[in-house]
């Protein structure tokens, strides 16, 4: 299977810059979409650390429209959260930082070289989540810690994945419209 994804199956748009007005408004979009969904994983037990839900605006803004759009939502999502909710943690706000900036990142390149497909997305996230898992293991020192995102996270990490591409296709089918 190839990663490749053919213009009108969902080419990532040309990258926003700092310099235009819509960076922000679609970063502070994606934002508050990283405090809204996560208030609502919140509601079930569990459900932030199951479900990882201030990572997927970043994955949708970082794909979508660039590494500045991903980076910033990447920074400024949990530490609005944290200021608003008091959620995440403090303690936890350096590896949820990490990770976002690396999904941020990741997810802007491999969506630049391979376009969109179910693939390219879940590679984006399995690779944030490894390369977040080893830096959150140096953190912590633990390699429980290290872990807990693919042990307990597997939905998050599905539903990342399912989701984002879903969503995704739905914002290319709009540019053809």
């Amino acid at each position: 299977m190839s990663l490749a994804a053919s213009p009108a199956c969902g080419a990532p748009v040309k990258p926003l810059s700092v310099a235009e007005a819509r960076f922000y408004l679609y970063t502070t979009l994606f934002v508050a979409g990283n405090i809204a969904l996560p208030a609502l994983c919140h509601l079930v037990p569990g459900g932030g650390p199951m479900l990882l839900p201030i990572y997927f605006f970043t994955l949708v803004a970082g794909w979508r429209f660039g590494l500045a759009a991903g980076l910033a939502t990447a920074v400024l999502s949990p530490l609005a959260n944290h200021a608003l909710t008091g959620m995440p943690v403090q303690a936890m706000l350096p590896a949820i930082l990490v990770k976002s900036v690396l999904l941020a990142a990741i997810a802007s390149w491999i969506a630049r070289r391979f376009g969109l497909s179910l693939l390219a997305v879940a590679i984006a996230v399995l690779g944030y989540q490894v390369a977040g898992g080893i830096v959150e293991g140096f953190l912590s020192a633990s390699l429980a810690a290290a872990l807990a995102d693919f042990r307990v996270g597997l939905p998050g990490i599905v539903l990342q994945i399912l989701g984002g591409y879903t969503v995704l296709r739905m914002l290319a089918r709009g540019d053809r419209n």
